[in-house]
């Protein structure tokens, strides 16, 4: 795993040497495809071309310009950017630790882990996930990643640290301005439905099939046109419309009847593990 950032977590007095890496797996990626000329199947390029004088521009010839009236530009160089001396440009300045639960999830944004730099720095670095698993708090501070100031939280995770972008709350609207949203009391045997419903499909993350369905159709469509074979669409099963107390009570009922194998093979396991002889039951658990 490549570093893309190395600097410090400091807090207090204490400063820790650590190494930023992506967290997220890139070669994970779903299937792309190619802009391709119609007539000929000649590929698309991308032109970096003037809008003004349509010259296409080499990399050279690019500078950034902010806009502060129209059509009025201000040049910013890479050595302006480099006279931007912030200390969070290589450390993360933790301004405080707080309860994870302030932290609403619609302000997560990239996941990084973060990892101790050499071994002088592993037992600082591990004694400060220790202490934020113990203490059921993480850090907030700042750091400079890719030239833009970021907010980020740091959490404890299976033995290390994870840090979060975090966005800015003012950058997320409100739930208050989705349209049509008016609170609508529940009907008290309905709500007791729709709970008992969410009971009987309790389950857990990894239990639950999160596989990409839609990318493994994609691929199979792909091959299949690759082999010369016709391509035949799937017909989309349609569900007849029922009102809610009858759709409540059907799902119920179809919730526990895909449960009733799995618990009855677990019951009759149990049974034929009891009903074993005594010296069989021993020699199976030595």
């Amino acid at each position: 795993m490549r570093s893309i950032w190395k600097g410090h977590i400091r807090f207090s007095l204490v400063t820790i040497p650590i190494r930023i890496y992506n967290a997220v797996d890139t070669t994970e990626q779903a299937i792309r495809f190619n802009q391709l000329h119609k007539d000929d199947n000649g590929a698309v390029g991308y032109d970096k071309k003037c809008k003004k004088c349509g010259k296409v521009l080499t990399t050279e010839e690019i500078v950034k310009g902010y806009q502060f009236e129209p059509e009025q530009y201000v040049i910013v160089s890479p050595e302006d950017f480099d006279k931007i001396k912030l200390k969070s440009t290589k450390v993360i300045e933790i301004e405080g630790f707080i309860d994870a639960g302030e932290v609403h999830p619609s302000l997560y944004e990239s996941p990084y882990f973060a990892g101790p730099d050499g071994t002088v720095a592993a037992k600082t670095y591990s004694l400060l996930s220790q202490a934020l698993k113990a203490s059921g708090k993480v850090g907030i501070g700042k750091v400079v990643l890719r030239d833009r100031e970021e907010v980020v939280m740091i959490s404890p995770l299976d033995g290390g640290l994870i840090l979060y972008k975090l966005r800015h709350p003012n950058e997320v609207r409100k739930m208050d301005d989705v349209p049509q949203l008016e609170h609508k009391e529940a009907n008290k045997d309905e709500l007791k439905l729709s709970i008992n419903l969410v009971e009987s499909m309790a389950s857990t993350l990894k239990d639950i099939d999160l596989t990409d369905r839609y990318s493994d159709a994609l691929r199979e469509m792909i091959e299949g046109k690759i082999a010369g074979k016709e391509v035949v669409a799937g017909a989309e099963e349609e569900k007849p419309v029922v009102d809610i107390m009858t759709a409540l009570k059907q799902s119920i009922e179809k919730t526990k009847a895909n449960k009733k194998p799995m618990e009855k093979a677990k019951g009759e396991k149990k049974a034929a593990a009891e009903a074993a002889p005594a010296g069989k039951r021993k020699q199976k658990v030595a």
